[in-house]
């Protein structure tokens, strides 16, 4: 399967860029677990996609993955039309609340192991 390019705001490029600068604490220990191919994909941090920011993205397995935390307390119609949005890409989103990147990172990487071998299979990646 080949990359698919997803279009984005131009705009979207610097705003990234420092956001990458300003990460988290739930991003920062995210990346550590994602970032140098551990789980034997390529994510990007921070990416345009469409008129968003994601937090975290694999372009082989089409794979966004969010980290949330007390702001998306009550944005959940915002969030839902986003994921929808996205999702009409073939991106499957993955939602990570951050206390549990904090906390429990023992089952954070339970769950990216399960998500990316359903993405394996789903896109018939071996």
């Amino acid at each position: 399967m080949t990359n698919r390019i997803i279009p984005y705001k131009p705009y979207l490029k610097e705003i990234a860029k420092e956001l990458r600068k300003n990460s988290t604490l739930a991003e920062v220990l995210l990346w550590q677990q994602l970032k140098n191919r551990s789980y034997g994909f390529q994510f990007h941090r921070q990416v345009p996609m469409l008129c968003y920011i994601i937090d975290f993205y694999c372009h082989e397995l089409l794979l966004a993955i969010e980290v949330d935390g007390d702001s998306h307390l009550y944005k959940y119609d915002q969030d839902a039309a986003r994921q929808e949005n996205i999702e009409n890409y073939g991106v499957k989103v993955l939602r990570i609340p951050d206390n549990d990147v904090k906390k429990n990172m023992f089952s954070v990487d339970m769950l990216l192991l399960e998500t990316i071998n359903q993405r394996k299979t789903e896109l018939r990646l071996q």
